[in-house]
């Protein structure tokens, strides 16, 4: 059933336009969308390998500015639907204090999310919500997309033929395992919050 969408996305990687295409799959991750954008990098540079770093960096750019949508949604709803809420609930001390612990460690939790898995819009809504130093988010998002997108297209840069060679065998299972660790990540995001 994937066959068709995997050959699909290695046809389209190779395209002119793919750049744009996972300019906005980027954006969007960060902010809204649940599907992350190694789902184009790997077929894009799996294409063509020689344009590694220029994918890494059209993701990590993309990734960050997708951030600052999602930084700016949670700090300018939250103020609209979610302080009158707290309010009424008799919560806004309890938010502030919440607040006051996420942005001790914000840098922390910013860097290890846009590493990992981890749903990084709720991230960025949560910094945004919590007026995490804009600076601070920047910076750890920045690091830590730009770790994340150039340590995979440097892997498939180096290792592109083996690597494409195990996709084409086993996308399956490799797709099963992607797909429980993305949901592994939303439970976590359950039970930690």
């Amino acid at each position: 059933m994937l066959r068709p969408f995997y050959d699909w996305t290695l046809r389209v990687a190779g395209d002119k336009r793919a750049d744009r295409w996972l300019a906005l799959v980027a954006f969007v991750e960060s902010s809204v969308f649940p599907i992350p954008p190694d789902v184009m990098i790997v077929p894009m540079v799996l294409a063509d390998r020689r344009r590694a770093w220029r994918v890494a960096t059209v993701a990590t750019i993309a990734s960050v500015i997708g951030g600052l949508f999602g930084y700016a949604i949670g700090s300018l709803f939250f103020e609209a639907l979610g302080q009158p809420i707290l309010d009424l609930y008799g919560y806004a001390d309890k938010f502030a204090a919440f607040a006051g612990r996420y942005n001790e460690w914000g840098a922390w939790i910013v860097f290890g999310a846009g590493l990992t898995p981890f749903p990084y819009k709720v991230i960025t809504i949560a910094s945004g919500v919590t007026r995490l130093d804009l600076l601070v988010f920047v910076v750890a998002s920045v690091l830590a997309r730009g770790i994340r997108f150039y340590a995979v297209a440097g892997l498939l840069w180096w290792f592109g033929p083996p690597i494409r060679r195990f996709l084409d065998r086993y996308l399956g299972p490799v797709t099963v395992v992607f797909f429980v660790l993305l949901i592994g990540g939303f439970v976590a995001l359950k039970y930690a919050v």
